[in-house]
């Protein structure tokens, strides 16, 4: 008895179309016919275009029930169905790929520009403060050794003028002593011709005595 139930259940479920959810597409390049039942008696619901997306409900052989993406359910013929995706589908898919791979390849170009623009400008800004740099290093060096030989030339007038104000203040001294000096000899001198008038006068003087005293004997 057993054994006989199990194998009427098994011939039914044999006999009960299959149940699938899962998505088919009507095939290319042709329209079909969307009927309220499993046969070409049944009434038409709506004409199916190639490439429209239907999600299967019930399948056989045969015929298979589906429904539509705006939510119409009917049967349609097996062999009109696919699973492969449409190729208008797949080429739709692959310029819309194109067009964001476009966009993004025209905004990769556009970037690069701006990178090159902004290089260059860094770069001419690169050379203008190198040149700046070389230029301050270089009145830097100079006064540098100006400044060196300023020290030096400094260093030697000090020594100078204090060598200038010695020998200054040894002229005047000289000077000082000259003058005393030819002071003195001024005086000798005007001593020395006093003396020798007065020697003169007194020789004179005793001569004249001597003449008179003689005139008198």
């Amino acid at each position: 008895m057993k054994r006989f139930t199990m194998a009427g259940l098994l011939i039914l479920l044999f006999c009960l179309p299959a149940v699938a959810d899962e998505t088919r597409y009507i095939s290319d390049l042709m329209e079909i016919t969307l009927r309220t039942g499993p046969g070409t008696g049944r009434k038409i619901i709506a004409m199916l275009p190639s490439n429209l997306r239907v999600e299967v409900l019930t399948s056989n052989a045969e015929w298979t029930k589906v429904r539509t993406t705006e939510g119409k359910e009917g049967w349609v013929v097996s062999r009109f169905l696919t699973s492969e995706l449409p190729k208008s589908i797949v080429l739709s898919r692959l310029q819309k790929k194109y067009q964001e791979l476009s966009q993004n390849t025209d905004s990769l170009t556009k970037e690069n520009t701006d990178l090159k623009t902004q290089n260059e400008e860094l770069s001419n800004q690169l050379t203008e403060k190198t040149n700046a740099f070389e230029e301050l290093n270089s009145a830097y060096q100079t006064l540098k050794t100006e400044s060196a030989e300023f020290l030096t030339v400094k260093s030697k007038y000090e020594t100078t003028a204090a060598r200038l104000a010695e020998q200054s203040t040894k002229a005047e001294k000289l000077e000082g002593e000259l003058s005393k000096l030819e002071f003195h000899q001024n005086i000798r001198w005007f001593l020395s011709g006093a003396g020798v008038l007065l020697v003169g006068f007194v020789i004179g003087f005793s001569a004249k005595r001597q003449r008179r005293r003689s005139s008198l004997l």
